[in-house]
């Protein structure tokens, strides 16, 4: 089948998407504000705990949008601009993380714990490959943006196999094989380095350290991102069919959801650990249809708060944890409670107001001299 036209990604600003960017920053800055090197009210620890996933949700609303400019891209010029494709991606990513990454370097004050990973590790986008967070868990959570690299570079050339045998099937064939192969590494991880460390010291952090950070792991949600889209270039008429059904999606995704939910409730078992990525991966990909389908409430809806809060998620994501330790350790010099509610408003405030800083004074500037560049 050839291809076909542009991907509603590309035509028009997504409002649901917007919607979803928020949700996925909400539920990560809940999660990580729980952990235990953060006072932290007892009723974020219960209702929080799910947060892991909004990392996932990132991940397939960053596979379904890179990979819908680089179909449309193709569809248009038959070929994949590297350098648009590389440069936008560089100028994208690049800024705000290597502020961020200095900080970290030369302000010991900001790190939210002891022990940090080696720079190149960070500046070669490798820091997610054996990490071990009880020794370097500072920044851990740039793992994600490690895993996100790795997908950049390599769905070029991905997309390029697809294009050059002009075979829509071959794109969901491989998609599938990927995913069952992340079952099978998974399994194989589980039973391989973290079974034996049950009970042990190393438990925890092997679980980790083999399941959860390396990237083949965790390409479930870029890869269910990535077969949304091609469903919408590659597949006109079923994603015709499905238009009028948003709001069908939206219910099957959080059903789907609320079954990981309770699945995953120990994220560390060998089901949470080899079906759950999947299965939180495809609850947040019917999610993310909806919020592209135009019938759908979430494709509808507009929201400044939700828009704002999309646009500074990346600024967010990068800086929260180090914010809320200074926000903390400033708040407790005074003796002010850091397990009160009050304190956890005072954090969200201060977190807000770094990444805002950042998008303006950084992101969005350097964004805008490289589209004036590259007219």
């Amino acid at each position: 089948m050839p291809l076909v036209t542009s991907p509603p990604a590309t035509q028009l600003r997504l409002h649901g998407l917007d919607h979803l960017r928020a949700l996925a920053i909400t539920l990560v800055f809940f999660f990580h504000y729980q952990l235990g090197y953060f006072g932290h009210p007892d009723w974020v620890s219960t209702y929080a705990t799910f947060g892991w996933t909004g990392v996932d949700l990132f991940f397939v609303l960053s596979g379904f949008l890179v990979s819908s400019h680089l179909f449309e891209q193709v569809s248009k010029q038959k070929t994949i601009q590297w350098s648009a494709y590389a440069g936008k991606r560089f100028f994208r990513i690049m800024p705000a993380y290597l502020l961020v990454v200095v900080v970290y370097f030369t302000c010991p004050f900001f790190r939210e714990k002891e022990g940090l990973p080696p720079l190149w590790t960070f500046l070669t986008f490798t820091q997610n490959t054996g990490l071990n967070v009880r020794d370097a868990g500072t920044f851990s959570h740039a793992w994600s943006l490690c895993v996100e690299v790795h997908f950049y570079l390599a769905l070029p050339l991905f997309v390029s196999l697809v294009v050059r045998n002009r075979r829509v099937s071959l794109l969901f064939g491989l998609l599938g094989l990927l995913v069952v192969g992340g079952f099978l590494l998974r399994s194989q991880n589980w039973n391989r380095f973290y079974l034996p460390a049950i009970g042990s010291r190393d438990e925890y952090v092997n679980w980790y350290q083999y399941v959860y950070y390396p990237t083949y792991n965790r390409l479930d949600g870029l890869l269910v991102g990535v077969a949304i889209a091609g469903v919408a270039s590659f597949l006109p008429s079923v994603w015709n069919r499905l238009a009028a059904h948003g709001n069908w999606f939206l219910g099957l995704g959080l059903s789907l959801l609320t079954g990981a939910y309770f699945l995953c409730e120990n994220e560390q078992s060998y089901a949470a650990s080899v079906a759950g990525f999947p299965l939180v991966a495809l609850g947040y990909g019917l999610l993310v249809t909806a919020a592209v389908l135009p019938s759908g409430v979430l494709s509808r809806s507009t929201s400044r708060f939700t828009a704002f809060m999309a646009r500074i998620s990346y600024a967010l994501y990068l800086s929260h944890k180090g914010v809320i330790h200074v926000t903390q350790t400033l708040l407790s010099q005074f003796s002010i409670d850091t397990s009160n509610s009050i304190t956890l408003l005072i954090s969200i405030g201060s977190c807000t107001l770094i990444a805002t800083l950042i998008y303006y004074v950084v992101e969005l500037p350097v964004l805008a001299w490289y589209r004036a560049t590259n007219r």
